[in-house]
């Protein structure tokens, strides 16, 4: 009760704040932010001294510091300056016409993509338990893709969901939580073919596909996949992602039923890097109780696109809890140091750093605190060869080579030391001993100091 009242007094205090013009009818405004706020209460909502939302990757700050640098929307006047208490007016405040200027879209309290649940979603003679009685094995088997009327109906419904969760952020944009409680359940941001893009302070609840697709022929016994990340950074270059959450929240896997015999599996990634993107930062972000977490590069056939590109930093995040892709990549230069990886006592584990196709990985000088049984060696997965650096590494506090750890235990899939590059766009490089201290103290939304 205490969290909705701070919530409800932020809420009321950025639309004070805020000006008199309209985006969208009243009742899910949004509304430009006074130029002129300042004081306490106007710091708390993002404006005055501090204000998160003028605020650029500093210089030399990984990848997304190359060339011109990420500024978002800092230089948003007061006419493009949006906060906002609805999904709604959020998608508003996006689809804006600027002109082509900056925009700044600040987000008060909690905006809730899937207000009106599954139902509101679903196509017209849509009928799940049909659907589960249709393509039950029993009956369909294992030997080709699940087809007909109930198969065209959830596809419908899923791109009715699509169409209502997908937030789509222009160029030259900043959105920025407001307080400490601020944050997007259920929507995906879509951050695609657009350049100079910056997200900070928001808790990111995965979205919950409700129409995942039973794949017969994926695996040995099937598979549900599912569509939607929390985040997906496609095609856009200098992008800086910070000090924001990402998790299941409410909806662990754990809590996912079984149908088939298998995980009605409703979640994807909670953040996604693929096709092209390039200059991305992504810094003191918590990455918490998920499977598939962090892909950079989505197919190894992507060549064209992503060849020469997904140059990506991650620096002081912390992974949690989660099982796989932390990151996964494919293609690029990516620069992983003093992040702090966390496998919980009991939780599905799979690996953390994920070398695939062309990647050059470089991992220096992170943390990684594991549980009994779980060694070093599963800390590096290959899934192609391609070379790989990781130097300074610590786990459980000592200093630990990973990839002699790996090629001890996995011969038959040693990597190879030496990606060929060495990362100097860092601002700050921590002993591997202090980062899980930092990180846990530091990361995440409403920790931004």
């Amino acid at each position: 009760m205490r969290t909705q009242r701070r919530s409800a007094r932020v809420i009321a205090s950025a639309v004070a704040l805020a000006g008199c013009t309209a985006l969208v009818p009243p009742a899910q405004a949004a509304h430009p932010a006074h130029a002129g706020d300042s004081g306490a209460g106007a710091a708390r909502a993002g404006t005055g001294p501090r204000d998160l939302a003028r605020q650029t990757l500093p210089a030399g700050d990984g990848w997304a510091s190359e060339g011109a640098g990420t500024t978002g929307g800092a230089a948003a006047d007061a006419a493009h300056t949006y906060t906002v208490t609805t999904w709604a007016a959020f998608r508003a405040a996006l689809a804006a016409d600027t002109g082509g200027a900056a925009r700044i879209v600040r987000v008060a309290g909690t905006l809730d993509a899937t207000e009106g649940g599954c139902r509101t979603f679903e196509a017209d003679g849509y009928d799940f338990d049909r659907y589960l009685a249709d393509y039950d094995p029993a009956v369909w088997g294992y030997e080709r893709p699940v087809s007909g009327v109930q198969e065209d109906l959830r596809a419908a419904s899923a791109a009715n969901q699509g169409k209502a969760i997908k937030a789509y952020v222009p160029a030259r944009t900043t959105i920025v939580g407001v307080g400490e409680d601020a944050g997007i359940t259920g929507g995906s941001l879509q951050i695609q073919g657009v350049d100079n893009v910056i997200v900070r302070n928001l808790t990111l609840e995965s979205p919950l596909d409700c129409f995942p697709q039973w794949d017969p022929t994926d695996g040995a016994t099937g598979a549900w996949n599912s569509e939607y990340d929390a985040m997906v950074v496609y095609g856009s270059t200098h992008v800086w992602i910070d000090h924001n959450t990402f998790t299941d929240g409410r909806h662990p896997d754990s809590s996912l039923p079984r149908h088939y015999g298998e995980l009605y599996q409703q979640h994807d990634g909670e953040l996604d890097i693929v096709r092209g993107a390039d200059h991305v930062t992504a810094s003191w972000n918590v990455f918490a109780d998920h499977d598939k977490t962090l892909m950079i590069g989505n197919s190894d056939s992507a060549a064209a696109t992503d060849r020469g590109k997904l140059r990506v930093t991650l620096h002081h995040n912390l992974f949690r809890g989660v099982v796989e892709r932390a990151p996964r990549v494919r293609f690029g230069q990516v620069d992983v140091y003093n992040n702090h990886h966390v496998v919980e006592g009991g939780q599905d584990y799979a690996y953390s750093y994920g070398i695939g196709f062309e990647s050059r990985l470089y991992a220096e000088r992170n943390a990684f605190t594991l549980p009994d049984g779980v060694s070093a060696a599963r800390l590096l997965k290959k899934w192609k060869d391609a070379p790989v650096t990781a130097r300074g590494n610590h786990v459980n506090g000592r200093a630990v080579d990973l990839i002699a750890a790996h090629n001890a235990e996995k011969p038959d899939e040693a990597l190879r030391s030496g990606a060929g590059w060495t990362p100097v766009l860092r601002t700050r490089v921590d002993d591997p001993r202090a980062v899980p201290g930092l990180v846990r103290g530091r990361a995440g939304a409403g920790k931004i100091r």
